[in-house]
Parts: structure tokens; sequence; C-alpha cells
């Protein structure tokens, strides 16, 4: 029997033989979409590598050239709201003390997440420091929430601690709990939302690895069922992953698989620069934000206090030009949204600091977080064991011409159930969000709804980016 072997360093373990014993349960997906942004559901790989995605580079979408707003605007925030994308930031023409008098919270609009709009009068927040500072709002999605908390946001420093907000429309805020967290630095962009898997409230916010701003910046989570009485803070933990300075987390649940949330962080490099102060002059940097950069890394974590790093390389680099490298440039917008029946979009600020300061968008295909990747030799996924509801097996996948994707649902030890081997699959190609796989005699994947499997794909110059039963 050959061996099979797998090394994640997001699960820190070598996989050898997939089918030893096992002392857990077969994990119940349901009929849950399960994206290959993490390795959870991975047992074993052979001749397959797990790659992160490639954001591709789209256009400015928004340019901070209000006299409230200019190189110091930041901490983006963007929703859908339906038929309406929502976007908040905030606005600071000059360098000062966080939390000041003279930030405010902006406000920008669209309908397809690409053209964005600013009313006439965008600020939807002022005169309340230290609030602006890193205001940070999200829609409310918990069951039977008041209309008057329909957006409800989280803001404030280390001396005021996290306070909340709740708004009926978005648009006109009150200040609705001072100091519902403490306990933490919150000197960056602090996050909260609904999560439907932990039927709870969440919080991603600023701590330091050693207190009291010594050793990297990091993030800590705390937990709510109201949003007005919080667990204590408990630091996350990032596995077997190098400690680095994490600046904002960004962390949410992925919209069409709300059990895995998705971070799209950014990585901060102090000291790290590689322009003269000469230089910094010439793009108009003022003194002090030229000396470090940064880039984005993808986390992801499926709950409790766990993020787990799969991929330690940039997600996003910084592009060419002195201008993309300086300090506080390059950090994501928290949201990542559809705008198509095929695409993401996510939101990058560029020139921090800078005459220049805006927001690019960034796409990516749907669920293309990452994939399990094969060349013209072929490759195997041997998944861990699951039960499944459901009726047919959906994968998202690509191929060249000559590549090829095949599946084979086996029992726990390997032993491919009747009627569904690789050799009976239907050979696919193509390129597709959503296909279903059949295998010769047309069997349907529903009649082994219940029982314990494990997925077999077989994969030929294509990449599988996620699977589902529905």
């Amino acid at each position: 029997m050959r061996t099979l072997f797998f090394m994640s360093l997001c699960l820190g373990w070598i996989f050898l033989s997939p089918f030893h014993a096992r002392a857990a349960e077969p994990m119940s997906i349901g009929s849950r979409l399960e994206v290959f942004a993490d390795a959870r559901m991975i047992e074993s790989l052979e001749n397959l590598q797990h790659v992160p995605g490639t954001p591709v580079h789209r256009e400015t979408v928004l340019v901070f050239d209000r006299p409230w707003e200019g190189r110091y605007c930041g901490y983006v925030t963007v929703l859908q709201d339906g038929d309406l994308y929502r976007m908040y930031y905030r606005g600071l023409p000059e360098a000062g003390r966080d939390g000041s008098a003279r930030e405010v919270t902006c406000y920008a609009e669209s309908k397809d997440g690409i053209r964005w709009e600013k009313p006439e009068n965008n600020i939807v927040l002022a005169d309340q420091p230290p609030y602006s500072h890193n205001f940070s709002p999200f829609i409310n999605t918990r069951p039977g929430a008041p209309a008057s908390e329909r957006y409800l946001a989280v803001a404030g420093t280390e001396e005021s601690g996290l306070s909340s907000f709740s708004s009926e429309d978005g648009i006109h805020w009150t200040l609705k709990d001072e100091k519902i967290i403490t306990g933490g630095a919150f000197d960056s962009q602090n996050l909260a939302f609904w999560s439907e898997a932990e039927q709870c409230y969440l919080c991603y916010f600023r701590t330091w690895t050693k207190g009291n701003y010594a050793g990297y910046r990091w993030i800590s989570r705390a937990s709510s069922p109201d949003f007005v009485h919080w667990s204590p803070p408990e630091e996350m933990d990032a596995g077997n992953a190098p400690p680095e300075h994490i600046y904002t987390n960004q962390t949410l649940p992925y919209f069409r698989a709300p059990h895995l949330y998705i971070a799209l962080a950014a990585r901060f490099m102090p000291g790290r620069h590689i322009m003269s102060e000469q230089e910094a002059a010439v793009l108009g940097v003022e003194k002090g934000y030229y000396k470090d950069c940064s880039d984005s890394v993808l986390m992801t974590s499926r709950g409790g206090t766990r993020y787990d790093r799969c991929f330690l390389e940039g997600y996003v680099r910084p592009g060419i030009g002195l201008e993309n490298w300086t300090s506080r440039t390059n950090y994501p917008a928290w949201g990542i949204l559809p705008t198509g029946e095929t695409e993401l979009s996510l939101y990058i600020q560029h020139n921090y600091g800078q005459p220049t300061a805006r927001i690019d968008r960034y796409t990516l295909r749907t669920d293309g977080f990452a994939s399990l990747r094969a060349g013209c030799t072929r490759g195997l996924l041997t998944t861990i064991p699951f039960t499944f509801t459901g009726k047919d097996l959906h994968i998202n996948f690509s191929t060249s011409a000559a590549g090829s994707v095949r599946a084979a649902l086996t029992d726990e030890a390997g032993t491919a159930y009747p009627g569904f081997s690789l050799e009976e699959s239907n050979e696919i190609f193509g390129n597709s969000i959503d296909r279903i796989v059949r295998w010769q005699d047309e069997n349907s994947a529903g009649i082994l709804a219940g029982k314990t499997v494990r997925l077999v794909i077989q994969l030929a110059d294509a990449d599988l980016y996620a699977f589902q039963f529905k």
C-alpha cells in the first residue's frame, strides 16, 4: 500500500497513511460549503499543492479628497446591505494623537460594489472623540434584533475602552453602551459581528503579546449573547506560525460558508523601509511615515480562539513604486463581498500618509481564497471522514483544456462504495463555480447521505476550490 502524506503549517501535523484508526467521530458537515481556505477537511494529498489564491488588482474606487478626509484616512469597513453597498472610514487630514477631535467617520455607498459615490456631506459621526478613530459598524443579523439595532458598531481606545453604537438606518448613530469591553489596547480597527455558527456576538480587537504595548501587535476576542455583557478577553492562538505584527485582523464569517471565518489581515513590518528621507519628501510623505512597510496575509478560523495560517507568505504584495512602500499602506478593509456570480471583491488602502491616499478594489473568483492544485501529473485528495446531507456533490474547480477531475466516495477504510469509485466517475473538465459530479450509472451521492464517507478527488492540471453536498 502506498503511503500518502500531507504536511500542513496551519495544523502543524504530518499525515501518514490516511486510513489509520481515528478516535474522533466523523465530522458532520450537513449541506454546508467546504472551502479550501484552510486544511480542516484534508486527510492527505498526493502530488497536489495547497496554494493561496491570487487577488487581481482592478481599479481605484475611492479617493480621500474631501477636506475632512485626507492622507490619514483609515480603518475601512465595507458592507453589503441588500442591494446597497456601504463604506465607512476614518477621515483625518493631519497626523495626531489617536482619538483626537479632528477625526470624523465618513461614508460612501455603491449599487454594485465597484462604482462608489459620496454624499455631499459624508460625515456620519463627528465631535465624539475618541470614537471616530476606529469606528467599525456591522449589520446586525441576530434573529429578533430590534429595528433600532439594525446596525451596530464598536469604537474606542485603551483609555475609553470599547463602546457600542446603534443605528436604524446606518447613517444616524447613537452611543449605546460605554466600556462594553476593557483590557485591550484597541489601538487599531476593532470589529464585531453576529456569528451564526457560534450563536453569539464576537469582537476581535487589538492586544499586545506582552501587554502594555510590548511584544507583537496581536488579536484577542470576546463573546456576548446580547452585545451588552461580554466575556473576558482571550488571546487568539496562531498555532505553529512565527510571531508577526498583525495590525488589523479583519476577521469575518465568509457569507457562503459562515462556519469559516476569513481574516485578510494587515501584516506590519516596523523599521523595515526601502526609501530615503529625500525620496519620501518627493512623494509628500511626512516624517515618520516612510520607515515601515506592510502587506496582507490570509488567516482563517473555525471559531474559538484559534487562527490557522496555512500560508505564511504575503497574500497581496505591495505594488511597484515607492508609493506602495510607505508606513501603514496596503491595509485591507473589513469586508469581502460578492460583485458578480463568479467574483468576490476586497478593498485595500493605498498611499497612506500621502496626498494621493485612496482605496483600490481587488477580485478573487468565488470561493477562491486558496485551492488544491495539480500539475500535469495526476494528484489525489483524500478527505477526513465525514457525514453529509443533500442530494448531489457539487464542486468549484478549473482545469486546462487537457486537465480533468474525477471523484470517488469511500468508506472510512478507503473502500469505494459500489458505483462511486474513481473508475466509475465521469470525467469532468472546464471551469465552473458549481458543477455536479456524476458517476457512470448516473448515481446521485444522496443515496450515501448519513453514512460515513471520505471524498477522494483525482486532479490533473486542475484546481479545486470548494465542494458541497446539496
